[in-house]
């Protein structure tokens, strides 16, 4: 492949404590935190608006925000809970639809009162180190301009684990063939009857005709999958339909083969909910997302790594900055294909447990002064299948936010920062940490 050399003199826009890159759920989690703290921030989103996956993909739903008993996603979450569906709303259920557009509000008010700074259409498109490998300044792609920010401590919640892998982290990807879940297309429906439509026959109720379908030559691909469709207000709802296989989500070659699949086979689906399922007769496809939802591509390999393990064991770690209780959940990466722990999803936890997430799942090896935060934490497979849904991004997003503000307050490296006390500001903010004084 031909190669140019391409340099510039760019400005430095900004210099601060703590730089974020990715406004998603982990990324305003962790912004607002070190605002909130103290530190100088400030975060830059490639999108026009904060929320990641609920605002740019239209994943419909917020996973469980409680074990049952505790609200597990405590400070951030609990703040967003409650300026989304209300102080008394129960927070016990395991599932929330999202109201995209309330939410996206709900984090511009949150970034501006923290004082945190911020940037849309303006994306991390490299960095810079110094000597001893510590990053000094983040290279940015403005909407026309190259900008520098230079700062003290960096987080990545690009979603991916960019930063970290620019900087010299190991990483895993996919399964040991390196096989990934499928992504997915999401949508919003109108004209749904609701009092007509199954929505209690279990797990992936809209799948019960599939079967049908495919021998009726509905699909060109006979995914078994189907998820379905989240119920929002009205006529509406929000689609986690149709699953698109062997995507990178860090390959845009890959990206731009898999949303076009994607696209093509929507009216297929829409024919399927209209022609075999009771209620959506007159639905019809109203919007998709403006990108293709991915749920695996990398996980950071970090001092220490999170193992299926921890998930059955309820393991309580000494460093620990939170709980959480998602079960297991990988979609298969190909259609037939067995995961490794297939079933483990329907098993599910008693109420009241949950694991724990160590810091040291946030610092990735052969770095010196960055964290990540949300689906790209030190996790095994298994445990990302887990880890990977916005209520447990917010509590990792915390984390990350209250330790950059620790680690710049007192003048030290993020791997200085004394536990003890990170546990107890996190405390105090309301994170759920029962087994720490």
């Amino acid at each position: 492949m031909e190669t140019i050399k391409f340099e510039r003199s760019i400005a430095v826009k900004k210099d601060v404590d703590v730089f974020v890159a990715g406004g998603g759920p982990a990324g305003v989690a962790a912004a607002v935190t070190a605002a909130r703290l103290g530190a100088r921030v400030f975060l830059t989103e490639r999108g026009q608006c904060f929320g990641g996956a609920a605002a740019l993909t239209l994943v419909p739903a917020f996973m469980r925000f409680s074990d049952g008993e505790n609200f597990v996603s405590g400070g951030i979450g609990r703040e967003i809970f409650d300026a989304l569906y209300g102080k008394d709303t129960p927070y016990t259920e395991k599932e929330y639809s999202i109201d995209i557009e309330a939410l996206k509000r709900i984090y511009d008010n949150m970034m501006e009162e923290s004082g945190a700074g911020f940037l849309f259409s303006s994306e991390v498109i490299g960095i810079e180190c110094g000597a001893d490998g510590a990053i000094e300044y983040a290279v940015v792609k403005g909407k026309e301009s190259l900008y520098a920010v230079r700062a003290k401590v960096f987080i990545d919640t690009t979603g991916d684990g960019t930063l970290a892998v620019w900087n010299g982290a190991p990483y895993e990807k996919g399964d040991g063939d390196g096989a990934m879940m499928p992504g997915t297309l999401c949508t919003i429906w109108n004209n749904i009857d609701w009092s007509r439509a199954v929505v209690e026959l279990g797990r992936d109720p809209d799948n019960r005709c599939l079967p049908q379908a495919f021998a009726d030559g509905v699909f060109t691909v006979k995914d078994p999958g189907l998820p379905g469709m989240w119920r929002f207000r009205d006529d509406l709802g929000g689609g986690n339909i149709g699953h698109v296989f062997g995507v990178d989500g860090t390959d845009e070659e890959s990206l731009t083969k898999g949303v076009i699949d994607a696209r093509r086979r929507m009216p297929e689906y829409e024919y399927y909910y209209r022609h075999y399922l009771e209620g959506y007769e007159n639905a019809r496809i109203v919007v998709s997302g403006s990108e293709l939802g991915i749920r695996e591509s990398r996980r950071i390999l970090g001092e220490r790594v999170l193992s299926v393990e921890s998930y059955f064991s309820h393991e309580v770690f000494d460093d620990e900055i939170g709980r959480y209780c998602y079960p297991i959940d990988l979609h298969a990466s190909a259609i037939g294909k067995k995961e490794k722990l297939d079933g483990i999803y329907e098993q599910d936890y008693e109420k009241g447990q949950s694991y724990g997430i160590p810091y040291g799942c946030l610092l990735p090896k052969n770095t010196k002064n960055l964290l990540v935060a949300g689906r790209t934490i030190s996790t095994d497979r298994e445990m990302m299948g887990s880890v990977r849904v916005m209520p447990c991004c917010y509590i990792t997003g915390m984390a990350a936010g209250a330790a950059a503000a620790q680690a710049t307050a007192q003048g030290c490296s993020v791997r200085g920062v004394d536990v003890k006390q990170l546990q107890k500001t996190l405390k105090s903010l309301g994170a759920f940490l029962p087994n720490c004084e």
